[in-house]
């Protein structure tokens, strides 16, 4: 197995309904998670402020 060179620590928390805030060490601001759009259409909720999904981030990251 090769050497590790990163290692994330991150601390996910629910805020609020579908609200999670993601603190990720080395970062002074949290990241949010959440709802939006046709996401939100589909669980059928209304969330009180929309944040970006997890799904948002993943492709994202992915499309580097």
């Amino acid at each position: 197995m090769g050497e590790i060179i990163h290692q994330s620590h991150i601390t996910i928390t629910r805020e609020k309904g579908p609200t999670r805030i993601a603190h990720i060490r080395g970062f002074d601001k949290p990241v949010y998670y959440g709802v939006h759009g046709g996401i939100k259409k589909f669980y059928n909720v209304d969330p009180e402020e929309e944040h970006a999904a997890t799904l948002d981030h993943l492709v994202g990251a992915v499309g580097g």
